[in-house]
């Protein structure tokens, strides 16, 4: 079996931790727009356009002198929901988060912990 040389996954640093390698790590919290054109024959008319987003953390691991990032998607939502909607997306992303940061936490890798939040306006913060 090859020794791997590309880390993608938390898993891969979670395990090169708990073997006693430092790994250190920065969490960027990122939200994408994306604009979604709907396709002839499916739901909306072709050429409508919606925005969507996707909230994210962008992980940059930086083991042995050298620098790792990836990103991890953890929720989806459509611009422009109501408040309530945006909360739960928040809230789903922010469970998501918490549970990824157990498994980094308890494998010894130090971090600073961030979570999505909405504005007084209603927009997302990361």
């Amino acid at each position: 079996m090859t020794k791997q040389s590309v880390f993608s996954r938390l898993e891969d640093f979670i395990t090169i931790a708990r073997k006693g390698e430092e790994a250190e790590l920065t969490v960027v919290l990122d939200k994408r727009i994306f604009t979604r054109k709907f396709a002839p024959y499916t739901m909306g008319d072709p050429g409508d356009e919606i925005d969507t987003y996707i909230l994210a953390a962008n992980y940059v691991f930086v083991v042995e002198e050298k620098s790792h990032e990836f990103t991890k998607f953890y929720a989806f939502g459509v611009e422009g929901d109501s408040p309530s909607a945006v909360q739960r997306e928040i809230d789903v992303a922010n469970e998501r988060l918490k549970m990824d940061y157990k498994r980094l936490r308890d494998a010894n890798i130090v971090f600073l912990e961030k979570f999505f939040r909405i504005s007084s306006d209603g927009n997302i913060l990361n």
